[in-house]
């Protein structure tokens, strides 16, 4: 139930400008979710969100930029939790994830900074990983290999 509600707390903030953990309670209830505010401040520091200035003058919930993924848990749980199988064809590494997490896995991926990869595209259970060439590829999902063993590995965050 937890990561399914994380999994909905970044699809809220990534579709809203959700600046208030009342704001983001009163949608999860909306959809069926049974929270409080507490268990909203705990997703968003186990999340690591951050805020950022909106379109508007407020200040709205994100998912940071520029984080270590590989020193920081939370990456590596939703990695570790929603990856379910990596393929490639020339130079796109095509992985599935559990339900809703693409995004979220995209997210963490975008953000391991492996030079060979141009950027992540997410669907709902697929994303797409642009490798800069298709030489580069096995280097790549070894990389990955390496941070999913990683993530495996360490179940204490």
């Amino acid at each position: 139930m937890k990561s399914e509600r994380q999994k909905k707390i970044i699809e809220i903030i990534c579709s809203n400008e959700i600046d208030t953990q009342e704001e983001l309670v009163e949608i999860l209830k909306n959809t069926g979710y049974d929270v409080t505010q507490a268990t909203i401040s705990r997703d968003i520091r186990a999340l690591g969100l951050i805020k950022v200035a909106g379109d508007t003058k407020r200040q709205k919930y994100a998912i940071p930029d520029k984080i270590d993924p590989v020193n920081d848990g939370k990456y590596l749980t939703i990695l570790r939790d929603a990856i379910l199988s990596w393929d490639s064809a020339e130079n796109i590494i095509v992985i599935k994830t559990v339900s809703g997490m693409a995004m979220a896995v995209a997210a963490g991926i975008d953000n391991l900074n492996i030079d060979t990869i141009v950027g992540c595209v997410a669907g709902d259970d697929t994303l797409m990983c642009v490798v800069r060439s298709k030489n580069l590829i096995n280097e790549t999902i070894e990389q990955f290999k390496d941070i999913h063993r990683l993530a495996k590995e360490n179940t204490t965050w």
